[in-house]
């Protein structure tokens, strides 16, 4: 059947592209000197945008943090949008000097929204001109001491954009957080060290990232509504033809969901957004990457693909071809036994992934030898769980709900937080 033929050699093309990247990212990550960003003056003032729903039992963890680095205090604004609270987190705030704008509105609802009232807010009362950058940050972050002072040398440098390291409060607390922590460390230690050498843009995640003025002013604020707003906000930049840039110096905790109920709404949402923003920049992004020959709209072109969901779907097409006799049984029954071999083969590189991740950051993970054995052996069902969401994410109805945070202290690298 020629449909089925089409979509075997798509997926043949690229699951090898994106193993070929990912091994060739490894390869240079290893071997290369990583860009590391000159010392610059301390002369940009910053504001930090923080969206928080429900936050009253983390909120100051994260503020002490910021307050605690080593950038000049007077150079730094912490502005929090208290987006639909109902328990304490704008009071906390506000007893500890901070900026604080209540939003209610439970018909726009998402961290994107939140963003766009606070801008705004700050954009109408002349306040926003005041600082050079702005910083994005979730609740439940911590920063190492010289976060700041990192991202500062990279704006110096000439990043327009800059996202950072991505690590975790809580990698050992089970195989659910430390599933989400493995991944997220690998795109920082991997993915974004090697786009640095490459020369292209990297990928913003949703917390721990900056954009200049002119980036702001260009956006007329925050015009990212999506469900991955980080993802929208990464491909509307690249199609601008901005360079994201990476600090791998600058350290960011975040909290990871430990329940697997939590990660999977989590993920559901973010695979949604992944088809979202495929829907709405898949072809720009991709028309992009001819004209311009930009490395960059290839590279986030392959990442927001729907892979899995078009493999997924190519075993479900088939079974029904052979139902109603325009393929022989025979045919998928093969089709199937190669793509279970396929998954025991993925089931193993998964686990040489984490393993190589775990090898690579040891020191900036704080598990155990025997913790961290069994989460590489657990990464691989984290990861193929992906597969029933991805079907979830076609179907269900986009929405966004907050993520349970409880306030841990960063049990990753415990001494990182004590640096000099």
């Amino acid at each position: 059947m020629g449909l089925l033929t089409f979509l075997d050699a798509v997926i043949f093309v690229l699951g090898a592209v994106g193993i070929l990247y990912q091994a060739l990212c490894i390869i240079v990550s290893v071997f290369a000197k990583p860009v590391v960003f000159p010392k610059a003056p301390t002369d940009n003032r910053f504001a930090v945008l923080i969206s928080a729903r429900n936050e009253e039992g983390v909120i100051a963890n994260l503020i002490n943090s910021i307050r605690a680095n080593d950038y000049p205090q007077d150079k730094i604004d912490i502005w929090l949008v208290a987006d639909n609270c109902t328990d304490s987190t704008a009071d906390v705030v506000r007893g500890m000097g901070e900026h604080v704008i209540e939003r209610h509105d439970l018909s726009h609802i998402g961290k994107g929204y939140a963003l766009t009232f606070l801008l705004n807010q700050m954009i109408e009362r002349n306040q926003a001109e005041q600082y050079d950058a702005f910083f994005i940050f979730d609740a439940d972050n911590l920063l190492d001491p010289h976060y700041i002072s990192e991202m500062n040398n990279g704006f110096h440098a000439g990043y327009k954009i800059l996202t950072s390291y991505r690590n975790s409060k809580n990698f050992s607390e089970n195989w659910v957080s430390s599933g989400s922590a493995l991944w997220f460390i690998r795109q920082s230690r991997f993915l974004n060290s090697s786009r640095m050498v490459f020369g292209v843009s990297c990928h913003v995640g949703g917390t721990g990232f900056m954009f200049s003025r002119e980036i702001m002013e260009r956006n007329d604020g925050w015009k990212f509504h999506l469900l991955t707003e980080d993802m929208e906000f990464t491909l509307d930049s690249i199609l601008h033809g901005d360079r994201i840039g990476y600090c791998g110096s600058a350290i960011l905790y975040d909290e990871q969901p430990v329940s697997f109920a939590q990660s999977w709404r989590q993920r559901v949402r973010w695979s949604k957004g992944f088809l979202q923003v495929f829907r709405y920049y898949g072809s720009a992004l991709l028309r992009r990457a001819i004209v311009e020959r930009d490395f960059s709209a290839v590279d986030l072109t392959i990442l927001i693909s729907p892979f899995t969901l078009l493999y997924a779907g190519r075993i479900v097409l088939g079974f029904i071809f052979a139902m109603v006799g325009f393929v022989t049984w025979e045919s998928q029954l093969s089709q199937i036994w190669s793509s279970i071999s396929s998954i025991g083969v993925s089931f193993l590189a998964m686990m040489g992934l984490a393993a190589i991740t775990v090898i690579a950051e040891r020191d900036k993970i704080g598990a155990s030898n025997k913790e961290l054995v069994a989460y590489c052996l657990s990464f691989p069902i984290y990861m193929a769980s992906y597969v029933p969401i991805a079907f979830e994410a076609l179907f269900s109805k986009p929405d966004w709900k907050p993520i349970v945070h409880h306030g841990q202290k960063a049990s990753t690298a415990p001494n990182a937080l004590e640096r000099a």
